[in-house]
């Protein structure tokens, strides 16, 4: 845990207050015993809802001394972090700092360590979605890690059809017949474009992460199976890894 100094405290309340009703972001960076705070650009499209810290701000504060947090602020809210919070923390693995606006309060969140539980994990594009859940059984249940391919929130609707143009690249080959556990089921949900992917599991059971609801196991058939375009099996390949 992070310990914050009052002038730490007071130089990011100050900062919340000077851009609001925007998210404030910045980084806390120490230089031997010293901790101070710096101020970076908020460059997100819509800023009073969300931050995108400017890619330069943090290379140069990066460059000042080892950053030790990273500050944001919530206008109008509280210091209760979102799912989206929490699940960038956990990527960062750096301690959160959240600051209330005008309340004035100030929260740390701290990073989980190691993959979050594979069932009841609330949707987060990028960070845990359907193609994690397919990295994350992975490597806890064959000690395989998936290249994490980039992936913005609605490429199913740009033609961007990474599912079928990735799946080799992972390690994966096309298969027919009866499902083996670990067998990855790709299929089209309410999209131009396979879009959704789950875990054969076995017992009949599929695990998921459906768009904007927890992860799931499922019985696969009905839905799943009219909507499955191709089932996948791990045979490894040149750029997949494993532990």
């Amino acid at each position: 845990m992070v310990k914050l100094s009052k002038l730490i405290i007071t130089e990011i309340l100050a900062h919340a207050e000077h851009v609001y009703p925007y998210e404030a972001c910045g980084l806390i960076i120490q230089n031997g015993r010293k901790q101070r705070y710096v101020r970076c650009r908020n460059q997100a499209l819509e800023p009073e809802e969300h931050f995108t810290m400017s890619p330069e701000d943090y290379a140069e504060a990066e460059d000042s001394g080892a950053i030790v947090a990273i500050v944001h602020s919530h206008p109008d809210a509280t210091t209760q972090p979102s799912h989206v919070d929490q699940a960038e923390c956990d990527v960062s693995q750096l301690p959160w700092v959240i600051a209330s606006w005008p309340e004035g309060d100030i929260r740390t969140i701290m990073p989980a360590e190691g993959v979050k539980p594979l069932l009841g994990r609330p949707f987060v594009h990028g960070i845990w979605d359907c193609y994690t859940i397919v990295r994350d059984w992975y490597l806890l249940e064959r000690s395989i890690t998936l290249p994490n391919f980039e992936r913005a929130d609605g490429w199913w609707n740009r033609s961007e059809n990474l599912y079928m143009k990735h799946y080799a690249e992972a390690g994966f080959t096309a298969v027919s017949g009866e499902l083996q556990p670990g067998d990855v089921i790709i299929m089209q949900v309410r999209a131009n474009e396979p879009n959704h992917a789950g875990i054969y599991v076995g017992n009949g059971e599929m695990l998921h992460h459906m768009y904007n609801q927890l992860s799931q196991k499922v019985p696969y058939g009905g839905y799943w199976l009219d909507r499955t375009i191709t089932r996948l099996r791990y045979t490894g390949g040149a750029n997949a890894g494993s532990h």
